[in-house]
């Protein structure tokens, strides 16, 4: 079984069933599986082989989904680029990876045309430029492409993600390794036709394949909600209420933002039956109300890297008035294996996976094969079963769910000819927390928070520009000259409790 067999599947059976609605438009089953075939014509005809990375540089749309299942089917994996990327980003991603084709927008192909990438083919996903447009999809047949089958062991996407060194690193996932989440996340839900799941989460972050595949898996419908309205509370809820999702799967920043300013928790004709969320702890006192307020939907608090799709589940009950710490991250998943390396005080270890979720490897280095994935968090064994996540043992960073290595930040502020040393940290947690970065400046104009913004913002994701900037004679350091991240974090900049 492979992801785009999924489709396929369900087409088989409901044609007329709804599978995606997009911004742009809704495909059933039927027509997902019939365009799906035309774009894997059209994506051959530009050169795309087997075992080919082809990159996917456009906003959601029900075309993107079929534009992935459409590299699939040529045994190719696809690569979702952030839509509000800098181009720079962009070609440096499609340079490490040796992308030589890519789904994307007339505008954004001009962009990586001029950036000096030439050799780049495109199909577009409007009808606004030289290249193969949307409409020429229809002179192809949409029959199934003969001898192009691939086993659950080929690559299916790469995610990437920030990396520690300062450059991005693509996370390599396997036929095998979504389909193990994926079955895993059907049988848990026991998925119908019936169900209505909402996608919440962009394409190139990895909560977004729960959405998509365990709703093709179960022949459901599944909405793209636009990353325009993703924080966006009084339009989320009011999505929510239009569509009647069955099944919404975000952040707990996004469904705190909802009930906070959405007003989510005024209406008691809520459609869900389950909820779940990941990415970052959900604060026990946000999580508390909504529990309390959908009294029979279920809810799980999902976990693991994006190198280990979802690793370990917990399944929130009643939560006790005197609890004031978040939930538990849970216990095994998805066939998993988790366990804890001790650290100095026996009760604390780093979290580690083996099993059938886990990675392939990053995209140029060292295959992952059956060595266990250290995943860099501590967590605490608990009496009754599971585990209770305490932090990092490196310098990463959460912002809403993104994963953020504050050495990309620093080399992106350093390549500024106004800065002399940096370091990047967080102020607050949750929908407060705030990349601060405190700079050492040169001799002369100090350079101002938009200066350097927008010197990052050629560089880096949107949610990877710093919020607040402190300029400093020098940074802190630790005993062997290592800049000391705990004490620019007490020197972070917090609100005063209300």
């Amino acid at each position: 079984m492979t992801l785009d067999q999924l489709v396929m599947r369900s087409a088989a059976r409901s044609p007329g069933a709804i599978a995606v609605r997009g911004p742009d438009e809704t495909y059933t089953y039927g027509q997902l599986d019939a365009v799906a075939n035309r774009v894997a014509r059209a994506l051959q005809g530009l050169g795309v082989q087997r075992g080919d990375r082809v990159g996917l540089w456009t906003e959601k749309s029900a075309r993107a989904v079929a534009a992935m299942q459409g590299i699939s089917r040529l045994g190719a994996a696809y690569v979702p680029l952030d839509p509000l990327n800098p181009a720079t980003r962009t070609r440096l991603i499609l340079e490490d990876c040796r992308i030589d084709v890519v789904v994307t927008s007339a505008s954004r192909a001009a962009e990586l045309r001029n950036g000096g990438l030439e050799r780049l083919r495109f199909l577009l996903v409007d009808d606004t430029g030289p290249a193969p447009g949307w409409t020429s999809l229809s002179g192809l047949s949409p029959e199934p492409l003969a001898g192009h089958g691939l086993d659950d062991h080929a690559l299916a996407y790469i995610l990437y993600t920030s990396g520690s060194t300062g450059m991005p690193k693509g996370v390599c996932i396997s036929q095998r390794n979504a389909l193990a989440f994926i079955e895993w996340s059907h049988a848990l839900l026991g998925t119908t036709p019936e169900d209505r799941f909402s996608n919440h989460a962009p394409f190139f972050f990895d909560l977004s394949v729960l959405d998509l595949y365990a709703a093709f898996l179960g022949g459901a419908s599944v909405t793209l909600i636009p990353e325009a309205l993703a924080f966006a509370p009084k339009k989320l809820v009011e999505l929510v209420l239009r569509e009647r999702f069955t099944v919404w799967y975000s952040v707990p920043s996004a469904l705190t933002l909802m009930m906070l300013e959405g007003g989510l928790l005024s209406h008691r004709d809520l459609p869900f039956r389950a909820v779940l969320f990941a990415g970052e702890p959900f604060p026990i006192q946000h999580l508390r109300p909504l529990r309390e307020h959908l009294g029979a939907v279920r809810f799980f608090n999902l976990y693991g890297p994006t190198e280990t799709n979802v690793c370990t589940a917990y399944e929130v009950g009643g939560i006790a008035p005197e609890r004031t710490t978040p939930v538990p991250i849970g216990s095994a998943s998805c066939g998993n294996r988790v366990w804890l390396e001790p650290e100095a005080d026996a009760d604390v270890g780093e979290l580690m996976v083996e099993g059938p979720t886990v990675m392939l490897g990053y995209w140029g280095q060292a295959p992952q094969g059956a060595r266990p994935y250290a995943t860099g968090d501590l967590c605490r064994q608990l009496p009754e079963g599971g585990f209770e996540y305490l932090g990092r043992r490196d310098n990463m960073l959460k912002v809403r769910g993104r994963r953020i290595e504050p050495g990309e930040i620093e080399a992106a502020l350093l390549s500024h000819p106004g800065v002399r040393d940096v370091g990047v940290v967080t102020s607050e947690s949750g929908l407060e927390a705030r990349l601060v970065a405190f700079v050492v400046a040169h001799d002369g104009p100090r350079p101002t928070l938009l200066q350097l913004k927008q010197h990052c913002a050629e560089r880096l994701p949107r949610y990877m520009l710093i919020d607040e900037l402190r300029v400093v004679p020098a940074l802190p350091r630790t005993q062997n000259g290592k800049l000391d991240r705990r004490a620019l974090r007490d020197l972070a900049p917090r609100r005063a409790p209300v």
